[in-house]
């Protein structure tokens, strides 16, 4: 099988532990672009956050983001999909946070909002402080979320939560599936994200596959958490990190090496480049 496409999610599979993109993933990308495969970064974070690392990869490569609810061409001229998360759901999925004293923060395509200062928007903050021009994300904390969706009249594309008290976030996490209209997917131990109906990282690759005009036979997703299985249903390969969850892991046809060894160079390498 000659494949066409080549998804890539970034945190635990692309990034290293320090949040970097080796120097063999860079070169085995490049050559796997020189060769003319398409390489789509697939990942959970805001657009401008994958934008910088597509820009790290030298090459020009389609961006799926929050978790499938936005995709773009690398310089954000062409929005290719997008499913927002509409208004009226938006605001129940803050109202019941709000109940159970819940953090979480929630974007567009360039704009993280945050519903207190906590150690992930600190974060976004020092991110920002390395970066250049259209590359810082925009930050903004918010008192009143329904106030800022009602009257700015935005698209938000995902929901975060963040709670390290593991039954507390797996018992609000049953609480809020309850709700009519939302799709619900874990990128980490400690969150579980909200998206709109639908939405998933295997879906934003499906359409973008459909735009390129590739089948999903041609299509190789390499991924190690639960939001990146609907990748793994669509594709001809999927590929899982040594370093990814269970329920990836078992989703997976191959495993590959862990984030702090390679494991997507190693794995291109392997299935494709020398298939």
């Amino acid at each position: 099988m000659r494949y066409k496409v080549i998804a890539i999610d970034m945190d635990g599979t692309l990034l290293n532990s320090k949040e970097r993109i080796s120097e063999k993933n860079k070169d085995v990308i490049r050559k796997a672009e020189k060769r003319g495969i398409k390489i789509v970064l697939a990942t959970g974070r805001i657009f401008t956050s994958g934008l910088h690392y597509a820009k790290g990869l030298g090459i020009d490569t389609p961006i799926i983001s929050c978790n499938g609810g936005y995709v773009s061409n690398q310089d954000g001229s062409q929005v290719l999909y997008k499913n927002p998360i509409p208004t009226e759901i938006g605001e129940k999925v803050f109202e019941v946070g709000k109940e159970e004293g819940m953090y979480y923060h929630f974007y567009n395509e360039n704009t993280f909002f945050s519903t207190g200062m906590t150690k992930a928007t600190l974060k976004y903050y020092e991110n920002n402080q390395s970066l250049q021009g259209k590359d810082k994300i925009n930050i903004e904390v918010v008192d009143n979320p329904v106030e800022v969706i009602r009257n700015k009249n935005i698209d938000i594309f995902k929901i975060t939560f963040i709670e390290d008290d593991k039954d507390k976030l797996m018992s609000f996490r049953e609480k809020i599936s309850r709700l009519n209209g939302i799709e619900i997917a874990s990128s980490w131990y400690n969150n579980f994200e909200v998206m709109n109906e639908g939405v998933s990282k295997g879906t934003a690759l499906r359409e973008l596959c459909n735009i390129l005009g590739v089948k999903k036979e041609e299509v190789v997703a390499i991924g190690d958490n639960e939001n990146d299985i609907s990748m793994f249903r669509f594709s001809g390969l999927s590929v899982a990190m040594k370093n990814g969850v269970e329920t990836a892991k078992k989703s997976a046809d191959v495993i590959t090496d862990t984030n702090d060894e390679n494991g997507v160079g190693n794995a291109i390498e392997r299935y494709v480049l020398n298939n």
